[in-house]
């Protein structure tokens, strides 16, 4: 797994992270979850991008937990099992893509 935190002090808008991925070759596509939305562990045959662009996310990732806020990014391989939850009191937008292996 891979995380990139957001560094600069302007977080990128939706807009921004779709040409981020797109630039990568990616096929973005958004996802809404509302707070304490709960995704339990299970596992992909590609791996996954995931920018959030708005809320907090809280990840569970081989047993290693972080919480990713806008502008972070995490890239979970395949075939890794992980969870995912919709931390704190607004909904988590992310922009997410899938990587062929």
């Amino acid at each position: 797994m891979i995380i990139t935190r957001w560094q600069a002090p302007i977080i990128p808008s939706k807009a921004q992270v779709n040409l981020i991925l797109e630039s990568e070759g990616l096929e973005p596509y958004e996802e809404v979850y509302e707070p304490q939305t709960k995704i339990p562990d299970h596992r992909h045959p590609f791996a996954e991008v995931r920018i959030v662009v708005e809320g907090e996310m809280l990840f569970n990732i081989s047993g290693n937990q972080f919480v990713l806020r806008p502008g972070d990014r995490v890239e979970i391989p395949a075939n890794t099992k992980h969870a995912h939850t919709a931390h704190g009191t607004v909904p988590c937008v992310c922009i997410c893509a899938q990587r062929a292996i």
